[in-house]
């Protein structure tokens, strides 16, 4: 596995203090704008089950990320599934201890589904180690999404220049079920297209050997934009077309127009039981959100909206009222009537608790 020494200095343990500001409280507080969406038929609303915390003490302690964050699961393809995480912790609570991004966790997807997600192995060993090397400038690098292609998984990650400022992105790769990580290759500038070219999630579909992904910026303040790829050029940045408005017209090929508007954070795209769809954390509202739909050109304004989870003050949590909440990465193997959801939270006042929580999500089919 790629790897560099374990770095404990001040630059890379303080570096969540300027980003501080971006947790689902702060931006509920802030009201940043509406999501957007037209008038849609209404739809009965599914009921949510919070499962527990899948991270922390007694969960996943004992591979030295006793505090982490996000949860990207994918399936390998060796058939197990691997979770990647964000920013992680061997101490007590967030900014405490040792601290490394990615990581990753191994499961094994033969779990029945409605039990709360436990891990079987660490990438790296007992203790889960670094899954790609880097040095200052960079302080972090936070992944986006992870996609497996044949006997290949990609991994987007966000090269971060202080925290919450993505330089660049870049994608790694992994031939033995995420074990290892080479470079593939720098993507996209963090002033891209606007800022837009930051934050991803990817879908890939045989039909047209196609990868459709979805961007935004990581401040949480953005909306987002959609390029296709090749399935076998995934690591040429150039090879993504961009769809857009041009001429009166939506078409593939014109300058990247919005999809959605409002203020998108962390999001996940998969299709499931043939319908697209888009969970994601909603900046603007400090709730999380699904979208279903019939494609990825979809007019996204019009299509079937649930807002699942929403903020709500320590200590007044209920199923679907979670504190400072944020992520929302769909698990493989969910369905529209059984749909189970990564969702993390970070008390930015105390720094614990910094976790990610399982939910589940019934009667979206209907």
């Amino acid at each position: 596995m790629a790897s560099s020494d374990h770095d404990d200095s001040p630059a890379r343990i303080s570096r969540r203090d300027s980003f501080l500001a971006l947790g689902g409280a702060a931006a509920a507080a802030a009201g940043l704008g509406a999501v957007g969406f037209s008038a849609a038929p209404a739809h009965a609303a599914p009921s949510v089950q919070r499962l527990g915390e899948v991270t922390g003490p007694g969960r996943t302690d004992r591979f030295g990320a006793n505090a982490t964050d996000l949860g990207i699961p994918a399936l390998a393809p060796d058939g197990r599934m691997l979770t990647v995480f964000g920013d992680t912790f061997d101490g007590p609570a967030a900014l405490h201890g040792d601290n490394r991004a990615p990581i990753a966790l191994y499961s094994d997807p033969a779990q029945p589904l409605a039990d709360r997600m436990t891990w079987t192995g660490a990438v790296g060993g007992e203790y889960a180690a670094e899954l790609v090397p880097y040095d200052l400038p960079v302080t972090t690098m936070l992944p986006g999404d992870v996609i497996t292609l044949g006997d290949t998984m990609y991994l987007w990650l966000m090269a971060n220049h202080g925290f919450g400022t993505v330089d660049h992105t870049e994608v790694w790769t992994s031939k033995d079920s995420g074990a290892t990580w080479q470079f593939g290759a720098r993507m996209f500038g963090g002033a891209d297209h606007g800022g837009l070219m930051q934050q991803a999630t990817w879908v890939y579909t045989h039909e047209d050997d196609h990868v459709y992904v979805l961007t935004t910026g990581i401040k949480r303040d953005k909306p987002i934009i959609l390029h296709r790829v090749f399935g076998g050029a995934v690591l040429d940045p150039s090879a993504y077309e961009p769809w857009g408005y041009a001429n009166g017209a939506w078409g593939w090929g014109n300058p990247p127009t919005p999809v959605l508007e409002g203020a998108f954070g962390e999001m996940c795209w998969r299709i499931i039981d043939g319908t697209w769809v888009l969970s994601w954390f909603n900046a603007g509202e400090g709730t999380v959100d699904v979208l279903l739909h019939d494609g990825p050109t979809a007019n996204l304004h019009e299509a079937e909206h649930h807002q699942l989870l929403h903020n709500v003050p320590w200590g007044s949590e209920t199923d679907t009222g979670v504190s400072q909440l944020y992520g929302g990465y769909i698990v493989p193997g969910s369905t529209l009537d059984d749909l189970h959801l990564l969702v993390s939270q970070w008390n930015t006042t105390t720094h614990w608790p910094y976790w990610t929580q399982e939910f589940r999500v019934r009667g979206l089919a209907g």
